[in-house]
């Protein structure tokens, strides 16, 4: 089941494929399915430096965000911290609310409240939906 989906049971909003980060980019190319990457958005394909300068924001904002279970993000084989798209997003709507003045608990929890609202949402589009179209 989608981690994401399950925030309601106090799982992280972080989901996708389990993806071997410990190699090198030719390993990398020797594997199956290495051109589908650049589409995945779950891929942990950005670095904690590289994430916290595309957002404007420091590492430690990151690991708060870690800490307050917004995103959690998967480990390289030295165990550094790898992020995805899907919670570089994530990462980017928390420095909105934080930047507006919400304490970084209560915008983690907005985000995994808007997150949950969007799911039933298309779940319920989707069964309105007549079979076929």
């Amino acid at each position: 089941m989608d981690q994401r989906r399950s925030a309601a049971d106090g799982d992280t909003l972080t989901h996708g494929r389990t993806a071997n980060t410990a190699g090198s980019r030719a390993g990398f190319r020797a594997e199956e399915g290495f051109e589908d990457r650049f589409d995945d958005e779950d891929y942990p394909a950005y670095s904690m430096g590289a994430a916290a300068e595309m957002l404007g924001v420091s590492p430690t904002f990151l690991r708060a965000l870690g800490a307050a279970k917004l995103i959690e993000p998967k480990r390289s084989g030295g165990g550094h911290r790898r992020y995805s798209r899907y919670q570089l997003r994530l990462a980017a709507r928390a420095r909105e609310l934080v930047d507006q003045g919400t304490p970084v608990e209560a915008a983690c929890r907005i985000i995994i409240l808007e997150d949950q609202l969007a799911e039933a949402l298309r779940i319920n589009n989707a069964r309105d939906r007549p079979a076929g179209h």
